[in-house]
């Protein structure tokens, strides 16, 4: 008979709860008395929430604050705030052992998107569900994965400097109506309100053509900063299949 291991005699005798329940119940348990948010004449109505979670419960492996929200609304609270720009592609041609464990660390790490290149069908056991709060598209092949990939970054290179355009011009009718106010409030008479109260009008349009222009400015510069980026985009390869064809070969030419 072998002795009691010391760690989990020690582990036993902390004290710690051996099973943590995970999640909420529902809404009328947890949150007694208090409007539920998926009533529209509740003041606290929220279009994130589910009705089913609400009644059932939420034992979702998810932050605290996304419980009861539906799958959508966390998807889409993740793209407007949580992933970091980078993606994952796999390759699924003998076999899908690893692929949910590649999407499940792909979502712990925030990927903005997983790609699976191969076969569509893959084993999702691994992935504990985080595939549905992640972006996941299949590839027929890797050629076809990198020109999704390379249209998909020119697109946004357009996007962004369409938007820098459009603060540029912006910017510009702003400059030019706020001189050409000033030139006629130069050439016009004093009228009823006076020296003092044309100088504090002309003072205050001033500082909200200067703010007006410094965000359109900024709106610029931040386009200018993500064009960058994405001009520097570039696929790296991890080749650990002998006789595969390296990714990088198809990388963004510059």
């Amino acid at each position: 008979m072998h002795a009691p291991n010391q760690i989990s005699l020690a582990a036993k005798a902390s004290g710690e709860p051996e099973f943590r329940e995970v999640g909420l119940g529902p809404w009328a348990e947890t949150h007694p008395g208090e409007p539920r948010p998926d009533d529209l004449a509740s003041p606290n109505y929220d279009v994130r929430f589910d009705s089913a979670l609400l009644d059932e419960g939420d034992r979702r492996n998810v932050l605290d604050r996304y419980r009861y929200w539906t799958v959508q609304a966390i998807k889409e609270d993740l793209d407007a705030h949580g992933r970091h720009d980078f993606e994952v592609a796999v390759e699924n041609w003998t076999h899908d052992f690893n692929i949910g464990s590649m999407v499940r660390t792909a979502n712990a790490f925030q990927a903005k998107r997983v790609h699976i290149v191969g076969p569509h069908k893959w084993n999702r056991k691994g992935a504990l569900m985080t595939e549905l709060y992640q972006h996941v598209e299949h590839h027929p092949s890797i050629a076809e994965l990198v020109e999704c990939w390379h249209n998909r970054i020119a697109g946004e290179i357009a996007t962004e400097r369409a938007r820098a355009g459009a603060a540029a011009l912006k910017a510009h009718a702003i400059a030019s109506a706020h001189n050409g106010a000033e030139t006629g409030a130069g050439n016009g008479s004093e009228g009823i309100i006076g020296n003092s109260g044309a100088t504090v009008s002309s003072h205050v349009s001033a500082l909200n053509a200067v703010s007006a222009v410094a965000e359109a400015t900024a709106e610029i510069a931040q386009a200018d900063a993500r064009i960058k980026e994405l001009e520097a985009a570039r696929i790296i390869a991890l080749d650990i299949i002998p006789g595969a064809v390296p990714m990088e070969t198809y990388a963004l030419k510059a």
